[in-house]
C-alpha cells in the first residue's frame, strides 16, 4: 500500500473516543493523522499529541479527507453541518436510536448537494451490532430479536448525565434483565450545593433514560467505580422459509470506547468508496470497512 496515497483523517474532540481513535489510526496501514481539533486548541497539549498538529478549528488543518467526530451525540449534527460544506467527509457514533432516521434525513440533502459522504450512528450499537441484527433478520425473516447490553459502562448515557445541572462527574452502568430490557445504574458526583433528588428528576426525564428502570446514587468519586468494559448478547429465534426454531446468537465483551473508535476508523475508510450521501452502517458493504483491495479479502474471507 506504499504506492497509494493515505487517507488523511482529523479527529474532532479528544475525550475517550478521540484518544482511542488516534490509536486506531496509528495502527491502520492506509491512514495518516491530519491533526486533532480540540476546544482549546494546543493549550495544555497532551504528550501523546506532540507529533501532531492540534487546532481549535478544522479549517486550520491541511488536506483533510475525513473527520472523525469524537464528540457527544447531541453535538454531532452541528459539527457535521459545519464540516461537510468544507469538502470533508464525516463519521460519528450518534447513539440515540429513535432519532437516527431524522438525523439521516437532515444530512442526506446536504451531502448530495456538496458531493460529500457522512456515515452516522457508527459505533458498536448502533453500528456494528446493527449489521449483525440485519444479517440475523435476513436468515430468519419471521421471528423475534433481542439485544441485551452489559453489564458495563454506557458512554452516551454517562455523557448525558455529566451534562445535567449539579453534576460534577457521572457514570451510567447498563444491567441486562433479559429479552432486551435493561436497568440503568447511575453514579454521580454532585457539585457543591446540588441536591440528589433534583439531579435524579433531570436524569429520569431525559430520553436516554425515560424508557428504562433507572436508579441514581451519589458517590464520593466516580473514578473509584469506573470500568470501561461493556458487552452485548444478540439473540434471534425465528423461521427460515417455513422451517421453525432457527436460533442465532452473537456475544462480545469489549472495551467500550476502543471498539467505538475502531468502528469509526473503519467507516471513515468506507466514506472514500461511497457515492455522496448520508449512510448508516447497514447500508455499507462490510468489505469496505477493511483496508486494501477487495480481491484480497474475498480470497481470505469467503
Amino acid at each position: 500500500m506504499n504506492d497509494i496515497r493515505k487517507i488523511r483523517a482529523a479527529i474532532v474532540g479528544y475525550g475517550n473516543i478521540g484518544r482511542y481513535s488516534l490509536q486506531a489510526l496509528q495502527a491502520a496501514p492506509d491512514f495518516e493523522v491530519a491533526g486533532i481539533v480540540r476546544r482549546h486548541g494546543a493549550d495544555a497539549k497532551p504528550l501523546e499529541l506532540e507529533p501532531y498538529k492540534v487546532v481549535s478549528d478544522i479549517r486550520d488543518l491541511e488536506d483533510v479527507d475525513v473527520a472523525i467526530l469524537a464528540t457527544p451525540t447531541r453535538s454531532c449534527e452541528e459539527y457535521a453541518k459545519t464540516i461537510l460544506p468544507l469538502g470533508i467527509n464525516t463519521v460519528d457514533s450518534f447513539d440515540i436510536h429513535s432519532q437516527i432516521c431524522q438525523y439521516r434525513q437532515t444530512l442526506m440533502p446536504i451531502c448530495q448537494q456538496i458531493g460529500r459522504v457522512s456515515v452516522i450512528a457508527a459505533g458498536w450499537d448502533p453500528g456494528s451490532d446493527s449489521v449483525v441484527r440485519t444479517l440475523m433478520e435476513s436468515l430468519a425473516p419471521k421471528g423475534l430479536s433481542y439485544t441485551n447490553f452489559g453489564p458495563g459502562m454506557s458512554m452516551g448515557h454517562s455523557v448525558c448525565v455529566r451534562g445535567k445541572e449539579g453534576v460534577k462527574n457521572a457514570l451510567s452502568v447498563t444491567i441486562p434483565l433479559g429479552e432486551g430490557i435493561h436497568r440503568r445504574m447511575v453514579y454521580v458526583e454532585l457539585e457543591k450545593g446540588a441536591m440528589l433528588d433534583d439531579v435524579e428528576k433531570q436524569i429520569k426525564a431525559d430520553p436516554y433514560f425515560a424508557n428504562d428502570e433507572t436508579h441514581v446514587f451519589e458517590v464520593d468519586s466516580v473514578d473509584n467505580v469506573r470500568d470501561m468494559g461493556h458487552g452485548v448478547n444478540l439473540v434471534r429465534k425465528g423461521v427460515s422459509g417455513q422451517t421453525h426454531n432457527q436460533h442465532f446468537e452473537f456475544n462480545m465483551s469489549i472495551n467500550n470506547p476502543a471498539l467505538t473508535a475502531q468502528v469509526l476508523v473503519g467507516v471513515a475508510r468506507a466514506t472514500m468508496r461511497l457515492q455522496p450521501g448520508c449512510y448508516t452502517m447497514i447500508e455499507i458493504p462490510v468489505i469496505d470497512l477493511l483496508p486494501g483491495n477487495r480481491e484480497k479479502w474475498i480470497g481470505k474471507l469467503v
